[in-house]
């Protein structure tokens, strides 16, 4: 009788649709991979030679068991015991997904070291930062909201009393109603909502290696100003220890005011230029402790090593693999697939429910008992859910090319890394391999040049400021590279502080399938 009236069980009209819109087409032929299946692409496993990628010390990775109950309208007590229950996903096969910790325990013991490392900045991030709190909360939403919608309706019962004015004809009757929902409109509910749930997942994913990865770009950022702080007070001592040798030279007639001038404005320069070293670091400093969630942390030595040398990258492959595996990107294609599930869910919308009714009573007129049974439906006559469909398949499309635009994003914040990561890699081998040696060389020669009496304290002035130069230059190649090397380890994700964001879903899905208008 459905049939014969004209309507569909879901999803008949959308090869059709994706048939008729070549945008559409071009967008789900390599980007939207997973508008086709609800099975999530893993991570790609790196190489041996590669390094690894952030350490994921606030997760780990399991697999969720595909849940039963898709195919009925089954009542289920959904009601989550943890966070983890809360967060499972449904699936025709296994997903790996990334399970929260409490984040109300250390995961890094301190111990009693003097100073700090990268791994506990990133623990107390990962601890503190507030987005994770937030993501974990809109996580439990998601899960909430998929449990509401695919909730039966609840019974109701009552009394009803006919023609109580003429004494001796009436009629009581109990009876119980309930509406029968058709066309597995609930489980249809559930499945939009899981892809919301499985797209918060891996904003949460990303979430944390946003919080990995602007960690390390401060802690290098420190560990370099640290590090330029410490080099000058090295070339302080050397600057005073030429101002004192060039005032014995002027006291014994070997040497000049001029000498002892220029060593004056040297070293004046290097007691400016430790002042603003010690004024970054402050900065860096406050910085990174403002990432890591504690503001209020004094400032201490940092413990770890600006790099010294990395393997060039294939940068082919690279943006293959960041692609792919890239929270941000598998969260779009949840999105996709979540539009796709809608749509099968419009079209079923105007198959309507049946409600039923059972009674039981009395009647005095004829001293007997009664049953009373009453089925009915609405009609969709105007009403065929048309434009919630259209809706739907728009967001199918804006979905689609969602997963592009992030695609191209990716790739783009990619190449800037690559660049960075290649031309400090160029600067650290140069200045480590030839520039510091050589520097080193001819300031060995000009001094012992000026002893000789060959030259004059000039040329040592001037190595001495080539040598300090070159030096500074390299901790900043360094850093750098070490930044490059943080982005690109952390799948060019950054912003940790950023507002979060929150496509938990809601419950309409429920007022609508019961609304039938």
């Amino acid at each position: 009788m459905l049939s014969a009236l004209g309507f569909t069980t879901g999803c008949q009209t959308l090869g059709q649709h994706v048939a008729s819109t070549p945008s559409l087409r071009q967008a789900t032929d390599v980007t939207a991979v997973a508008v086709a299946t609800s099975e999530l692409q893993p991570p790609v496993p790196h190489s041996p030679s590669q390094k690894p990628r952030v350490q994921t010390v606030a997760y780990t990775e399991i697999d969720t068991e595909s849940m039963d109950g898709e195919g009925d309208d089954s009542n289920e007590d959904d009601t989550p015991m943890s966070l983890r229950d809360a967060m499972s996903l449904e699936d025709s096969g296994t997903a790996t997904v990334a399970e929260p910790i409490f984040l109300d325990s250390p995961v890094v013991d301190f111990g009693q070291s003097t100073g700090m490392t990268l791994e506990q900045f990133e623990s107390l991030a990962l601890q503190n930062n507030p987005t994770i709190a937030e993501l974990v909360a809109t996580t439990q939403k998601a899960a909430g909201y998929r449990t509401q919608v695919s909730l039966r309706a609840n019974p109701s019962i009552g009394y009803q009393a006919n023609q109580l004015a003429d004494q001796g004809t009436d009629q009581h009757t109990f009876f119980i109603s309930q509406t029968i929902v058709t066309a597995n409109k609930l489980a249809l509910n559930r499945s939009v909502l899981n892809e919301s749930m499985r797209a918060q997942l891996f904003y949460l994913e990303a979430q944390k290696y946003r919080v990995a990865t602007d960690i390390r770009v401060k802690f290098y950022d420190a560990l370099a100003a640290q590090r330029r702080v410490q080099l000058i007070q090295e070339f302080q001592l050397v600057s005073d220890q030429g101002l004192e040798f060039a005032e014995l030279r002027k006291r014994a007639e070997e040497g000049s005011q001029l000498d002892v001038v220029q060593a004056k404005v040297l070293k004046n320069e290097i007691d400016l230029q430790l002042r603003q070293a010690k004024v970054r670091f402050n900065a860096a400093w406050r910085e990174l402790v403002a990432f890591a969630g504690t503001p209020q942390m004094a400032p201490t030595d940092l413990q770890g090593e600006l790099p010294r040398n990395e393997v060039p990258m294939d940068w082919n492959s690279v943006a293959a693999n960041i692609v792919v595996a890239n929270p941000e990107y598998q969260a779009a294609q949840s999105r996709v697939t979540r539009a796709r599930a809608l749509i099968c869910r419009h079209e079923v919308q105007p198959i309507p429910n049946l409600d039923v009714s059972l009674g039981s009573g009395y009647d005095n007129a004829t001293d007997n008992g009664l049953i009373n049974f009453q089925i009915g439906a609405p009609i969709p006559v105007f009403n065929k859910n048309q434009g919630n469909i259209s809706a739907a398949r728009a967001e199918y499309v804006r979905a689609s090319r969602e997963v592009e635009r992030i695609e191209n994003a990716i790739k783009a914040r990619l190449a800037t890394a690559a660049g960075d990561f290649d031309a400090s890699l160029a600067a650290v081998d140069q200045y480590a391999n030839d520039i510091l040696p050589n520097a080193q060389e001819g300031l060995d020669l000009s001094e012992i040049a000026y002893k000789a009496g060959e030259t004059n304290y000039v040329q040592v002035l001037i190595a001495q400021r080539t040598y300090f130069e070159t030096n500074l230059q390299y901790i900043a190649a360094q850093a750098l590279l070490g930044q490059a090397r943080a982005r690109i380890d952390g799948y060019v994700l950054t912003g940790s502080l950023d507002p979060v964001v929150d496509n938990s879903g809601d419950d309409s899905l429920r007022g609508l399938t019961f609304s039938q208008q």
